[in-house]
């Protein structure tokens, strides 16, 4: 492996909600706040950008699982950040908790878990 990926790496991600992400423009809702589709996107993300620099050449992590619970409404324009902990690593599986806030507070809370996966071989068995 190319680092150290254990238990306890923290790592955070921030950026502006966009239009892209309301929930009428991705059909999960009627209003234009950011969505949960959208919430659940940035967790997953930032977990990525923390542990990719960490993984071999050829290597990847996948999403296998994720809870989200999203608190508040967030207005498209704003801030939003995600803040997210490395709680196990088992061999390929690496579990996550996170906590996403916007400029008033927090706005969502989860658990989410990557598997790490060789590109070639992972794409090679969807045929």
């Amino acid at each position: 492996m190319a680092g150290a990926l254990e238990a306890g790496l923290t790592g955070t991600f921030e950026k502006l909600a966009q239009p892209q992400e309301s929930a009428a423009a991705l059909g999960s809702g009627g209003l234009e706040v950011f969505s949960t589709p959208s919430l659940v996107a940035l967790f997953e993300l930032t977990a990525k950008r923390l542990v990719d620099p960490l993984l071999d050449p050829g290597e990847s992590t996948v999403g296998i699982e994720i809870q989200v619970k999203h608190l508040k409404a967030t207005r498209i324009g704003q801030k939003v950040r995600c803040s997210v902990r490395v709680v196990a690593v088992d061999g390929r599986r690496i579990s996550f908790t996170g906590e996403m806030w916007d400029e008033q507070g927090r706005i969502g809370e989860g658990a989410h878990t990557r598997y790490r996966v060789n590109d070639a071989e992972f794409l090679r068995r969807l045929g």
